[in-house]
């Protein structure tokens, strides 16, 4: 990234700007960057909702939230000066005529500077939000839109949103966000793929016996079934987040470090991903949804029973809190070599990772040896293991045991590893699409993610039942056993595994 191009004045608006998004991790993400030094000294952050906040009232509550988190405070008064609040109430018709007057007389005499309008609202609210702020003229040649995920909830739900975005802001103007894309270990696998030799020849299904993707939340969703009910796992991680990160593994090398290639092969990717529907997602697929049990130290209520939420439907009965697909690339490098995806909440360990095993040795002359793992960590703590076999010190017979060498980003390069945010919207304000979804590539994942869903539907079976603090239900277990073959320990506390 230019420092010369993230230090160019931009006003950034924020819609939702005193949401749960925004206030855990747009703002303290943009504190980090003014206190960095990559933000110009005119860059302004304007949050707009319906809060009815002043200015000075906004400053206040973001300094206490901050404050909570336990921020670096310093030079917080430089970061202050630049948030401004406006009341709004966008409700599709332009009806709030002071709102809008207030934004224009923020905007007025900028017109030249960078204008990024943030989206952190649901997606229903994307088209009439951009059509609003065409109708106040606020939209200028060096404007750009970021949308938050989940675009949509199938394919043709994303196509309208897409169309209506599309109808005031260029493809290239829009920014399409996705934060896992902004860690470092999900950058360096990219730089671990294209900038080492050694890995490239045995990148291949020759070598490579299986990949597993994992995101395993250990929170419920409180007072969030209302959402969670209309969205459920598939579409709130496995169609974006979790498909992302096994594009990055199974794409080709790009022909260059260049935005738009590397683009190019995630698509390649998501069109050669197998089909899955009727029968097949029976065998392939797998949902759960928790129930009462013991996360941590403590009894938790199953996913029905959460505090804070509507009273459960039918759909809260119907939607999955956990989802595991068995996925397969139909390509000659990656022919015969599954890629299991697992997310969940309510697992026995906050975790985000990719395991790459490999196949085991042609002929072991040693007993007791496992195949090699590459295992690039997310969270909670960003960097990469790879897990050899090595002997263990004695006399005696030789015995093996897996050990991993292993990078830590923040004890390898000391300091702090920056919150994906961050590199996200500064890569916003730069201009720099490289890490944002194009918009043919969210439908490519909704034409995969809608016959799985479609198929679900149909048949009406309830998810499978799983405690709280177990890793999902049994079928996802069986996923893999069927096949020989079991998840990665990491999640160590999971029950007969």
């Amino acid at each position: 990234m230019s420092a010369a191009l993230s230090r160019r004045p931009a006003d950034l608006v924020i819609f939702g700007g005193t949401g749960d998004l925004a206030m855990r991790k747009l703002i303290p993400a943009l504190q980090h960057c003014d206190r960095d030094g990559l933000l110009a000294p005119q860059t302004r952050i304007i949050a707009m909702s319906r809060s009815g906040l002043t200015d000075a009232d906004f400053r206040g509550k973001v300094h206490a939230e901050l404050a909570e988190r336990g921020a670096d405070l310093r030079d917080l008064g430089r970061f202050l000066g630049r948030l401004h609040h406006v009341s709004i109430d966008v409700s599709g018709d332009g009806g709030d005529a002071r709102g809008w007057a207030r934004v224009r007389g923020l905007l007025a005499g900028h017109e030249q500077r960078d204008r990024v309008f943030y989206l952190a609202s649901p997606p229903m609210t994307f088209g009439p939000f951009c059509r609003e702020l065409r109708l106040a003229g606020l939209v200028t040649p060096s404007s750009r839109v970021v949308l938050e995920k989940p675009l949509g909830r199938n394919l043709e739900s994303a196509r309208r949103i897409n169309d209506e975005v599309g109808e005031i802001f260029s493809e290239s103007q829009t920014f399409r966000i996705d934060h896992y894309l902004g860690k470092e270990t999900v950058q360096n696998l990219l730089v671990l793929r294209f900038a080492n030799a050694f890995l490239e020849p045995i990148w291949n299904s020759l070598w490579i016996d299986h990949v597993q993707i994992t995101v395993a939340e250990t929170v419920g969703t409180p007072g969030r079934r209302g959402y969670y009910d209309h969205a459920g796992a598939m579409r709130d991680m496995v169609q974006n987040h979790l498909l992302q990160l096994l594009c990055l593994v199974a794409m080709e090398p790009p022909s260059r470090n260049d935005r738009e290639a590397i683009r190019d092969e995630k698509v390649k990717v998501l069109e050669s991903l197998r089909p899955i529907s009727g029968t097949e997602a029976d065998r392939f697929t797998v949902r759960g949804q928790y129930t009462e049990g013991i996360a941590g130290d403590r009894r938790v209520p199953g996913y029905l029973d959460e505090p804070g939420s509507t009273p459960p439907t039918r759909a809260s009965r119907q939607v999955e809190t956990f989802a595991a697909i068995r996925a397969e690339v139909k390509n000659w490098r990656w022919a015969g070599v599954p890629f299991y995806l697992r997310t969940g909440k309510r697992m026995p360990t906050r975790c985000s990772e990719i395991v790459v095993q490999f196949k085991d040795v042609p002929h072991s002359i040693f007993p007791g040896g496992s195949p090699n793992k590459l295992v690039l960590r997310l969270q909670p703590s960003e960097g990469i293991q790879m897990h050899i076999m090595a002997k263990e010190p004695g006399a005696g017979e030789v015995a093996l045991r897996p050990v991993p060498l292993e990078l830590s980003f923040g004890k390898a390069f000391g300091g702090r590893v920056p919150d994906a945010y961050e590199r996200l919207l500064m890569d916003v304000l730069a201009g720099n699409p490289t890490l944002f979804m194009r918009r043919d590539e969210v439908e490519a994942a909704w034409r995969w993610i809608d016959p799985i869903l479609a198929t679900w539907e149909a048949t009406g079976t309830p998810p499978e039942p799983y405690p709280a603090g177990v890793a999902g239900p049994p079928g996802a277990r069986e996923l893999l056993g069927r096949s020989g073959r079991t998840w990665h320990e990491e999640l160590e506390e999971e029950v007969a595994l």
